[in-house]
């Protein structure tokens, strides 16, 4: 079956949610790279926590959701766009030893200095318009509670999650507490009492749970007396967006000097993207065109500036 995401809303309190599963496009992640199992947890619950949130995106763009570690795992990136595409990739030292129980604060969060950050990216900029990135400290010893408290300092928005995931398959469930809208619209402490008893069931989701059950069927486990309204399904898959256009881009940034001593030691430089391993590579040639093309613009834009 499909990977997917299923929206519901409760139609007798003012609270929204979701449920993923990610199969098909979590293997093809791990296909890429063997990870430690402790590894592998943290990034598949961040792939569903990355698609949980995407599903709610109110543009045409991704989210780039990313944890910088300070301890044997330094980088943690999930990439999603409002299609539900995704890519995912983690660094780690290599040498480093693992136990398979390891938490987010031993792999990340050693010194107390790992970072969580999430990027707002439109796919068409307008003139001017840079990606919105929020960073925080990492405030919580699972990604689920790291995103909560994301969500409620830089959102104002009451939410909970729950997340799983092994070498098969990512499940998460989110709730969210609609503010001042929708359900039954009683306002004040009735609408805390309907949060308070919507997570209440939700929080007898165990880990084993998610992992063996199909979203399906937790849904109705969880919520059957509940009155729910569900809403057509989306299918996540995998995508990555990576192109010779893009790494030539990068190799721009580099500059062109830093570029020619590079080449200077090596015959051409090997580029393979960390999502999907897709290999790049330029030589002195392709190097030269890539600022060349530079020089053609200046060229177009400041005639009177070049000399023969």
């Amino acid at each position: 079956m499909a990977d997917t995401l299923q929206k519901f809303m409760f139609e007798d309190c003012a609270v929204r949610g979701e449920l993923v599963e990610l199969s098909e496009t979590w293997l093809q992640v791990q296909s890429l790279r063997q990870y430690p199992k402790a590894i592998r947890s943290l990034l598949g619950e961040m792939m569903s926590a990355a698609a949980l949130l995407s599903a709610n995106l109110k543009f045409d763009g991704s989210i780039v959701m990313q944890i910088h570690g300070d301890g044997p795992v330094t980088l943690l990136v999930v990439e999603c766009d409002s299609a539900l595409q995704m890519r995912a990739t983690a660094k780690y030292a290599p040498d480093a030893a693992i136990p398979d129980d390891a938490g987010l604060r031993t792999l990340v969060n050693q010194h107390g200095h790992g970072r969580f950050a999430i990027t707002l990216d439109p796919r068409e900029k307008l003139p001017g318009q840079q990606a919105y990135q929020g960073i925080v400290s990492l405030d919580g010893d699972s990604v689920a509670t790291v995103i909560e408290n994301y969500m409620l300092r830089s959102e104002q928005l009451d939410t909970k999650l729950w997340l799983a995931a092994d070498d098969k398959v990512s499940r998460g469930l989110l709730l969210q507490k609609l503010p001042g809208e929708g359900g039954s619209g009683k306002g004040g402490d009735a609408d805390l009492d309907e949060w308070n008893h919507v997570v209440t069931l939700a929080s007898t989701l165990r880990n084993e749970e998610m992992l063996q059950v199909d979203i399906k069927t937790l849904m109705h486990r969880l919520f059957w007396e509940e009155t729910v309204r569900v809403f057509d399904p989306q299918h996540p898959s995998f995508r990555c967006s990576c192109s010779r256009e893009r790494v030539g881009n990068m190799l721009k940034m580099l500059g062109r000097e830093e570029i020619d001593s590079a080449l200077a030691d090596l015959d051409s430089l090997a580029i393979d993207c960390d999502f999907c391993g897709q290999h790049y590579q330029f030589d002195a040639v392709d190097c030269a065109q890539l600022f060349a093309t530079d020089l053609m613009v200046d060229a177009i834009r400041q005639p009177g500036d070049l000399k023969q």
